[in-house]
């Protein structure tokens, strides 16, 4: 079976996501985010698209959003998604890495199991300020309106906030529910 490519944006915690897929057991590859749009297409069955400093050093991360298959996009990830299907990114009113409670707005695929409200840790550096039209508003809070988007169709979702960190609630269930979503859809 195919490996899920968790794709390096220069972020600090990409290994970390990468650790968390095989710490439970699911098939992961760290690569750059220069790798050609084919061999992606033809080397992993997901892709996640890890966080980052800048927009402006995402590589080929856009491009991977065409090849079909299931990606879950993470902080950066996220704004990467959001900019490509036509939404918007703007500075943060709350800046800085740090707890936040989230509500469930929407409990779609990728939360699934979760409760209607949960703790998380998340950067607000940056946050989508306008979801992309047909994307679904997933999970919002107090300082950020779109902490959680999915375009379910295209089985693309994006994450405000960091599950791959031991400080978010529960956050190896992301990671479970994007496997099973990558097994129903193959």
């Amino acid at each position: 079976m195919l490996p899920i490519y968790v794709v390096n944006n220069f972020g600090q915690f990409n290994h970390l996501i990468n650790r968390a897929l095989r710490d439970i057991d699911i098939d992961a590859t760290l690569i750059p985010n220069t790798t050609a749009p084919e061999e992606v297409r033809n080397g992993c069955r997901g892709i996640i698209l890890g966080g980052g400093p800048a927009i402006e050093r995402a590589g080929n991360c856009s491009q991977y959003l065409d090849l079909g298959l299931p990606v879950l996009g993470i902080c950066l990830g996220l704004h990467i998604i959001a900019r490509h299907f036509g939404g918007d990114v703007h500075t943060g009113q709350s800046g800085g890495y740090g707890p936040v409670d989230i509500e469930i707005c929407e409990n779609d695929a990728i939360l699934e199991g979760y409760p209607e409200k949960m703790n998380v840790w998340a950067s607000h550096a940056d946050e989508v300020s306008r979801i992309p039209e047909g994307f679904t508003l997933l999970a919002q809070s107090s300082i950020c309106n779109n902490e959680a988007i999915a375009l379910p169709d295209k089985h693309i979702y994006g994450l405000q906030w960091h599950p791959e960190v031991s400080h978010t609630f529960e956050g190896k269930r992301v990671f479970e529910n994007f496997h099973r979503i990558i097994l129903d859809n193959p």
